[in-house]
């Protein structure tokens, strides 16, 4: 076990659904992406700085667009450390072993900066399975999702952190299984939802299937970086959100050049000694990268040759 994360940790993620880990990265780890988050989206946002509150019919919340404003999609625009803390090591073990699998892919990556009266972001209670794949939740581990959310800076209550609900008591509330979370029980779940605050370089680790909500930024000219971060098993078709290919335009390079063979092939890139690596594939994405160092798959290649 990691000296971040115990077993116990493992068997609250797998009983109860989420599980909080303070300080999981280093503030030496964590400073570079803060700055780059704070380049890039600044300190403040284009709301009032003061509390926004959305008048709805809907008293537990409810989802609205500018929610989602101020978020972006691996690679960024910013540097090695902002591009590779989804692939780091150790968040790389933790997945693994959450799956219950060794070979894992990274379907989601992306940054969410929140500012105090941009929005309301006062959600209701769900899961995030229904963007995430067309069916359900599978009941072997191995085949479900684990989701982490990155504090690039300190979530408290006052600057919107997570609340969620342990397995048990969801159940207790809503049946075994379930999968939605109606109107008339969103506030029996308030009643009993827990708190993901933390300092910046904390992780809550939660599954594809638990149930929880986004909170409002309530501190005067509050803040809040955070990276959302999604592991599958690597040959899980039922599962899927980001499509990295499609993103070909964007800096790969601060990727592809400093990741491991390890990291690259959590994105799908085919480890060294797979078949897919000949002279000529090698020669040509040699060209198409000439700063990736690729001596680990040209080294595998010619033990086979």
């Amino acid at each position: 076990m990691s000296g971040d994360y115990q077993r116990q940790h493992v068997d609250q993620w797998h009983q109860q659904g989420a599980v909080l880990l303070p300080n999981f990265f280093s503030a030496q780890e964590i400073d570079p992406i803060y700055q780059d988050y704070e380049r890039i989206y600044g300190t403040s946002g284009i709301g009032s700085g003061e509390t926004l509150r959305v008048a709805t019919d809907v008293a537990t919340g409810a989802f609205h667009p500018k929610q989602f404003t101020n978020m972006d999609t691996l690679p960024y625009e910013g540097g090695v450390a902002m591009n590779l803390i989804s692939l780091h090591p150790r968040l790389l073990a933790l997945a693994s072993e959450l799956l219950e699998c060794e070979k894992i892919h990274l379907y989601q990556s992306h940054t969410w900066a929140k500012f105090t009266g941009d929005a309301d972001y006062d959600q209701p209670f769900h899961c995030d399975f229904s963007n995430h794949t067309l069916t359900v939740p599978a009941e072997d581990p191995s085949q479900r999702t684990v989701n982490f959310v990155i504090y690039i800076s300190p979530v408290t209550d006052a600057l919107g952190a997570m609340h969620y609900v342990h397995k048990d008591d969801a159940y207790e509330i809503l049946g075994p299984g379930a999968v939605g979370a109606p109107p008339e029980h969103q506030e029996a779940l308030r009643e009993v939802q827990r708190s993901a605050a933390a300092p910046a370089g904390s992780v809550i680790a939660y599954s594809i299937d638990t149930f929880h909500r986004g909170t409002n930024m309530t501190a005067p000219g509050g803040m809040r970086y955070t990276m959302t971060v999604s592991f599958k098993r690597a040959d899980n078709a039922n599962i899927g959100f980001h499509v990295w290919q499609h993103a070909a335009h964007r800096p790969w390079h601060q990727v592809m050049n400093h990741g491991t063979p390890e990291q690259l092939a959590c994105l799908g890139i085919p480890v060294p000694g797979d078949p897919f690596w000949t002279p000529r594939t090698l020669g040509q994405c040699q060209k198409r990268w000439p700063d990736w160092n690729m001596q680990a798959y040209r080294d595998a290649l010619a033990q086979i040759i």
